[in-house]
C-alpha cells in the first residue's frame, strides 16, 4: 500500500461514503416529517371542523337552553342551588329568584353562606331569619332572607312543645343554648326547615336555596334522614332513659356509657344534658314527622336542583363529585349553570392563529393574532374540562355565563347576569 493511502484524504473517503448512505435516510425522515406535517394538518382541520359544528350546533339550541332555565323560575315552586365556593352560586341564586318576580312571581332567596355575599348584590345592609322585601323594578316580588340557625332551631322548639313551660325550659337549658347553633349537622337541617316553612307560606310562589359549598351541601340534603335515624338511635333511647324513669331497666352496659359520659365531659354538663332531654321527652315524634316531610319536599317534583359552576378544572371536579351524588339518591340535575367562562371569539384552533400571528410578527395585527391565538386556547381548555360534566347531567340545559367588566355587587350587576343566563346578552 502506498504511503498515499494513509494520509488525510485518503481518512476522509468512509465518511463521505457515510455520508452518500445517509442521504436516502435523510430524504426519506424529510419525506416523513412532510407526511406527519400534512397528517397534523388534516387533523388540525378535522377538529376545527368538528370543534366549529358543535358551537354552531350550541348556539342553534341556545334558545332551547334558555327556555329550560325559565321553565325552572316560572313553573317550579323550589330550586336549590348547589356547587362548590367561589362559583358564582349566591349570585346565580339572587338572580333566579329576581327573575321569577320578573315574571310577577312571589320569590324569596335563602342564603346559608355565612359571607353574606346576597346581601351586597342585593343592595341591603343586612338581611336575617324573617324575609326582606327588596324593591325593584318588576311586577311580582323579591324577599330575601340569612338563615338563622339558631333563631330556626328556637321555632321549631316552641312550635313542637307538647306542655305549658316544656319551650322554656329547653329554651333556658345550658346544653341547648350550646347545642343549637354548633351542633354538627344542625345548620343544614334548619335550612330545610326554613325552606319548608317558606314553602308552606302561601304569600311565595317560589322559594331559591343558596346552599354551602358543594361537600357540605351532601349535609344539607341528608340532614332530614340523618335527625329521624338518630332518634330512632338506641343511644338516643339510652340518653332518653334517664327522663323516664327506666334507668334501672337498662342494661349495664349502657349504665356504664352514662357513667363514662359524665366523667368525659363533667357531672355538671351532664347533668345539663339530662335536664335538656327530660325536657325534650314528647317531642321526639313532631321532629321525626317533619323531617319526613322535609326529606320528600327534597324529592318532590317541584323541586329542581341547579348546579352551578366554573369552568376551572378543580371546581368541575367538585361538580362532578355533587352530580354523582344526586344521582346516587335519585335526582336530577335540573339545569347547569357555568359561570366566569372565556369567550370564544373565533372558531380557528390555537395553533392556527399563532401561525398567523408568526406571519405578522413585528406588526401590530401579529401581537393581535398572538392575544386570539391566547384566548382560543384558554377556551377551548375550558371547554374540554367542562365536556364530561355535560354529559353527565343530559338532558339538563347547560348556560354559559361570561367574564364581565365589574364584580357583581348591585342590582344592575344582577340585570346584566340575568341577561346571559335567559337569553338576552
Amino acid at each position: 500500500m502506498s504511503p498515499a493511502a494513509d494520509g488525510p484524504a485518503a481518512r476522509k473517503r468512509p465518511k463521505q461514503a457515510s455520508a452518500k448512505k445517509a442521504a436516502p435516510r435523510k430524504a426519506a425522515a424529510k419525506r416523513t416529517g412532510a407526511a406527519k406535517s400534512a397528517d397534523a394538518a388534516k387533523g388540525a382541520d378535522a377538529r376545527m371542523a368538528a370543534t366549529s359544528a358543535e358551537r354552531a350546533a350550541a348556539r342553534a339550541n341556545a334558545p332551547a337552553v334558555h327556555a329550560g332555565l325559565t321553565d325552572l323560575v316560572t313553573q317550579r315552586h323550589i330550586v336549590i342551588c348547589s356547587g362548590s365556593g367561589g362559583v358564582g352560586k349566591t349570585t346565580t341564586a339572587a338572580v333566579l329568584a329576581m327573575e321569577a318576580a320578573q315574571a310577577g312571581r312571589r320569590a324569596v332567596v335563602v342564603t346559608i353562606d355565612p359571607a353574606k355575599r346576597l346581601a351586597d348584590a342585593l343592595g341591603l345592609d343586612g338581611i336575617g331569619n324573617v324575609p326582606s322585601r327588596i324593591d325593584g323594578p318588576w311586577p311580582g316580588e323579591l324577599w330575601a332572607v340569612m338563615l338563622d340557625t339558631k333563631g330556626t332551631f328556637d321555632d321549631l322548639v316552641t312550635r313542637y312543645s307538647t306542655e305549658a313551660g316544656q319551650a322554656d325550659r329547653i329554651l333556658e337549658n345550658r346544653f341547648y343554648r350550646n347545642i343549637s347553633g354548633a351542633l354538627s349537622g344542625t345548620q343544614e337541617y334548619m335550612a330545610m326547615e326554613k325552606l319548608y316553612d317558606l314553602h308552606a307560606d302561601e304569600g311565595f310562589d317560589l322559594v331559591v336555596v343558596d346552599t354551602p359549598p358543594s361537600r357540605n351541601a351532601l349535609d344539607f340534603l341528608e340532614a332530614p334522614r340523618r335527625l329521624t335515624q338518630f332518634l330512632d338511635h338506641r343511644l338516643y333511647r339510652v340518653l332518653m332513659a334517664p327522663t323516664r324513669g327506666v334507668m334501672k331497666a337498662v342494661n349495664v352496659a349502657a349504665q356504664a356509657f352514662v357513667r363514662s359520659v359524665s366523667k368525659v365531659v363533667g357531672g355538671e354538663v351532664f347533668d345539663d344534658a339530662i335536664a335538656f332531654f327530660q325536657a325534650f321527652d314528647g317531642m321526639e315524634q313532631g321532629f321525626k314527622e317533619r323531617a319526613k316531610l322535609v326529606l320528600a319536599l327534597l324529592t318532590s317534583p317541584s323541586t329542581a336542583f341547579v348546579l352551578v359552576a366554573s369552568p376551572n378544572r378543580d371546581t368541575v371536579a367538585e361538580a362532578r363529585f355533587f352530580a354523582d351524588k344526586l344521582a346516587e339518591a335519585d335526582i336530577p340535575v335540573a339545569a347547569l349553570v357555568v359561570n366566569r367562562m372565556h369567550p370564544h371569539f373565533t372558531d380557528d384552533l390555537p395553533e392556527a392563529l399563532r401561525a398567523r400571528a408568526e406571519t405578522l410578527k413585528g406588526t401590530d395585527l401579529g401581537g393581535l393574532y398572538r392575544n386570539l391565538a391566547d384566548f382560543a386556547l384558554v377556551a377551548g381548555r375550558e371547554e374540554e374540562h367542562l365536556a364530561g360534566l355535560a354529559e353527565q347531567v343530559e338532558p339538563a340545559p347547560v348556560v354559559r355565563v361570561p367574564f364581565l367588566r365589574s364584580d357583581v355587587h348591585d342590582l344592575t350587576g344582577l340585570g346584566l347576569v340575568a341577561d346571559h343566563l335567559f337569553g338576552r346578552a
